[in-house]
């Protein structure tokens, strides 16, 4: 009760302790006359009012002269205390002297409210139940009467805290009104609705390079309203490519200084990255990474802003100007606010670029597939339909003349529709192999092997390890058959290998699947060279599968030693099994830096 009696303190209680202090001695004195006019006064009740009065007013001189710090709740628990040995004394149940308690509960009220007058009320009645049984030995039938004199003193508890809760609202000191701020100017007013309606421009830019530049263009017009020679201002907005700093957007930067390389690892850019806040400084010379930026050598304060979305790091901004101490405290935050923002409108940028790339990466391969369909059904099924039609057309004219010879023509042409259908069914099986779905990678390959010995006589061998798709994810199933079956496709129409493998295995914590032929092999380099204008995409679309698995795609060939085609991918563990993933589970943590993004 005292813990919570204490943190309820009124702000300023010298004149609430005065009126309690003066109540008190009214009410023991009013308490010795009643003794008197009830003739129960005796030595023990006399003795007892009189070190009641005395214990009050040392107590209150004591609080006065700051000896005694949050005294009230012991003070109102000593008087409740003395209260109930008063009653104990002159007779319990009989007492005349019940109202005593309404001191304590008057007290607590007036310097903690209703709460520490009801609590106040709870001691009391916890305390009159205790000396009843444990005292006075009275039975059970005593309860009710007892239960009559705590209920009433608590409702006058609860009466005198709600008036105490009154009193301290009307006594406690009004509150100063906060200082007006200044109004301000219409110079000051036209700046910001600049600043918001180019902030509002930016994040409305899907453009990504009109963000870049936009960033420091809005930073260097928003520091133009708060410091002099913004136009002096250099800038820099630097995005990771891979592991290293490019610079993508500049202003006032030499055309060297944008070939320039950091790898972001020391000095303030390295601070910057790891802190995740603004870091400035003085001499750029000093710094290992931004004096190779000739652009700020004549700058006498840099500062750096981190681009961070969570806990990636995309890049940072770096400002310079030839006056000393030029960012200040608010100029820093508002720059810190800009950066947040055009963090913010460069990923919306960069998503929006990489969905405009990714649908037409999506049509150049409905387009491929469009055409390889097209080529595949006039170079097969097309050419034997029309052979047949030939043929039947000659079996009918020997129907006339010879008909053994018209039979055995008319073998022929049943034997080159059963070739043809087996092409078609083929077709369709590589557009969609139902049995990759139902049974999963390695039957798929299986069959894909023997149709294509059976459509094309090439002999295609699969070496599977078992139990290796437990290891590959479900979704990675697709997207390795297909870059099986293109590279299987190419060995067949390009390579003349007698033997094509196709391997399924795992190496360590990884998946590899490689196919392999003995064929002719081709110059990878001059294939590459000129490869955006052969008019296929077949190993564009391999890398782009093996990409979307999180996999590694390679191609190994050399002229007259035949290709070998292989694509890893992160394995994973089988399911039920409580061991940790095999990719990731046992990786360190970067040192102290943001995980990096690739832009």
């Amino acid at each position: 009760m005292i813990e919570i009696m204490s943190s309820r303190r009124a702000p300023s209680v010298g004149g609430l302790e005065w009126l309690a202090f003066s109540t008190k001695i009214l009410w023991i004195t009013a308490l010795l006359l009643v003794a008197v006019l009830t003739d129960r006064l005796s030595v023990t009740v006399l003795t007892l009012l009189v070190a009641w009065g005395a214990l009050a007013g040392a107590l209150f001189v004591a609080r006065l002269h700051g000896l005694l710090h949050g005294g009230a709740a012991l003070v109102a628990l000593l008087d409740t205390a003395v209260a109930l040995a008063l009653i104990t004394r002159s007779g319990f149940y009989g007492s005349p002297f019940w109202s005593a308690l309404l001191i304590g509960a008057f007290e607590a009220g007036l310097m903690y409210g209703l709460a520490g007058a009801v609590i106040l009320g709870m001691v009391v009645m916890i305390g009159a139940a205790l000396i009843s049984h444990l005292l006075t030995g009275l039975g059970s039938w005593a309860l009710p009467p007892l239960g009559l004199y705590v209920g009433a003193v608590m409702l006058a508890a609860g009466v005198m805290g709600q008036l105490a809760d009154q009193l301290r609202v009307r006594l406690r000191p009004p509150r100063k009104a906060p200082a007006a701020r200044p109004a301000l100017g219409e110079a000051d007013k036209h700046r910001l609705r600049a600043i918001f309606q180019m902030v509002a421009e930016l994040n409305a830019t899907l453009n990504y390079e009109r963000v870049l530049d936009m960033a420091l263009e809005v930073s260097a017009n928003a520091l133009s309203g708060f410091r002099p020679e913004a136009d002096r201002l250099v800038g820099a907005l630097l995005l990771y490519d891979g592991d290293n700093l490019r610079v993508m957007s500049a202003r006032r930067l030499t055309n060297a200084d944008w070939r320039v390389i950091l790898p972001g690892e020391q000095g303030i850019i390295a601070q910057a990255l790891e802190r995740g806040d603004p870091c400035s400084l003085r001499d750029p010379l000093a710094d290992p990474e931004v004096r190779r930026l000739v652009g700020f050598h004549g700058c006498q304060d840099v500062l750096c802003l981190p681009l961070m979305a969570g806990l990636e790091a995309y890049g940072v901004l770096l400002f310079g100007h030839p006056q000393p101490k030029y960012f200040q405290g608010e100029q820093i935050e508002l720059l810190e606010a800009i950066a947040q923002q055009s963090m913010v409108a460069l990923q919306n940028a960069r998503l929006y670029r990489d969905l405009e790339q990714e649908k037409e990466r999506i049509m150049q391969i409905e387009e491929e597939a469009r055409r390889r369909l097209a080529r595949e059904l006039h170079d097969g099924p097309t050419q034997s339909v029309a052979a047949l039609a030939m043929r039947l057309n000659f079996a009918r004219r020997l129907m006339e003349r010879d008909q053994k010879k018209a039979s055995q023509e008319l073998y022929k042409v049943e034997d080159l529709a059963r070739r043809t259908t087996k092409e078609i069914r083929h077709m369709l099986f590589t557009l969609r192999p139902l049995i990759l779905e139902s049974r999963g990678l390695v039957p798929a390959l299986q069959q894909f092997a023997e149709k294509v010995h059976e459509t094309r006589g090439q002999r295609v061998t699969l070496e599977a390890e078992e139990g290796v798709a437990q290891y590959i994810d479900r979704a990675a199933h697709g997207p390795l058959f297909y870059i099986a079956e293109e590279a299987v496709n190419n060995a067949c129409k390009h390579a003349e290998a007698q033997h094509i493998w196709i391997r399924l295995r795992r190496e360590n914590q990884e998946v590899v699947l490689e196919v392999e032929d003995d064929g002719v092999g081709f110059n990878i380099g001059a294939v590459d060279k000129d490869y955006a204008q052969r008019g296929s995409l077949g190993m564009v679309n391999m890398r782009e599968r093996a990409e979307l698995i999180d996999g590694h795609f390679e191609i190994d060939s050399q002229e007259g030693k035949g290709t070998r085609v292989r694509v890893r991918l992160p394995a994973r563990m089988p399911e039920g099994d409580t061991a940790k993933s095999l990719t990731g589970a046992e990786r360190v943590p970067n040192k102290g830096h943001a995980r990096r993004q690739r832009n």
